[in-house]
């Protein structure tokens, strides 16, 4: 529905296995590279995967979630095959407006999560196949554009339900064994690549240093620093020595670090293959709690 969908391409779309590791995946931004499996975790989380049925749709956009900023908004299917999850199916769509202080939900003067816009702690938007009308009338009634918004809402759905049914029509031809045999042999794929092409670079510590300037509320520099370790076909980050989170709201959560993380190991790994989660099993990255690069509520996170 929004043009920062359709122009844009704020969006991505694809399929992870029932343990959340993404088999396919389809993006307009990069960003999002790695922030299903974390958000699909967070679901499976909170219901349990006995919990789950046919026709469920889960919505989560909290950042301390695995996700990114309140407007990214992702959806999950769970996909069933014999009556049981075997994969789910997930859509994440910039919404233009979800809310919040200000038009556009991207406040450079906020200083907690609530001024961001609403907040979809992994709520049903449908049940067994049913629409939750409580959760439309709540956005209707907190954003800006409520057209807009449910369209994209719509739209997400839709994606969802065209996973689903691919998945189910795989299982229908080939069996389900032969599908989820495939899935991981394509993580393997996947991880046989990227260690192939992380042995080309010399072992060695790599360390980098610079500076934000300023968070929107004052104009201090704000340290960050990262020391990379490439030993033979793994790699490993460590963000120790970058500032405290911060009052303005350039903090960024775990989820969209080790995500913006991943983005380069594919950069570096096979930029144009299709992108898996086996791509990422060399990589381990480090935090300290709530720095800027991993925000804890309610540190807000827009930018």
């Amino acid at each position: 529905m929004s043009p920062i969908v359709y122009e844009v391409l704020d969006f991505a779309c694809g399929i992870t296995d029932v343990r959340a590791q993404v088999v396919a995946q389809e993006n307009g931004l990069t960003l999002f590279t790695g922030t299903f499996g974390p958000q699909v975790e967070s679901v499976v989380r909170k219901f349990g995967l006995d919990a789950m049925r046919p026709g469920d749709v889960f919505a989560t956009n909290i950042p301390y979630w695995g996700g990114t900023h309140t407007c990214d908004v992702c959806l999950v299917k769970p996909v069933f095959s014999d009556g049981r999850p075997i994969a789910f199916a997930v859509s994440v769509t910039h919404w233009i407006e979800i809310g919040g202080a200000v038009p556009g939900s991207i406040s450079p003067e906020a200083t907690e999560i609530y001024q961001e816009g609403l907040q979809f702690p992994g709520v049903r938007v449908y049940s067994a196949g049913e629409r939750n009308d409580a959760v439309f009338d709540i956005i209707e009634a907190n954003i800006r554009l409520p057209r807009t918004g449910i369209g994209d809402l719509n739209a997400g759905v839709a994606a969802v339900g065209i996973g689903e049914r691919r998945v189910v029509e795989m299982c229908e031809r080939y069996g389900e064994g032969t599908v989820l045999a495939a899935f991981e042999r394509i993580l393997e794929h996947g991880e046989s690549i990227a260690r192939a092409a992380i042995r080309e670079i010399p072992n060695g510590i790599y360390r980098a240093e610079d500076v934000i300037d300023g968070d929107g509320h004052t104009d201090d520099p704000i340290p960050i620093a990262v020391t990379v370790t490439v030993d033979d076909d793994s790699i490993h980050a460590d963000f120790t020595g970058t500032a405290p989170q911060v009052r303005g709201p350039i903090n960024c959560s775990v989820g969209a670090l080790t995500s913006a993380c991943k983005t380069v190991v594919r950069a570096i790994t096979a930029p144009q293959a299709q992108s898996n989660d086996g791509f990422f099993r060399p990589l381990t990255v480090t935090v300290p709690p709530r720095t800027v690069f991993s925000a804890e509520p309610p540190a807000p996170t827009g930018w």
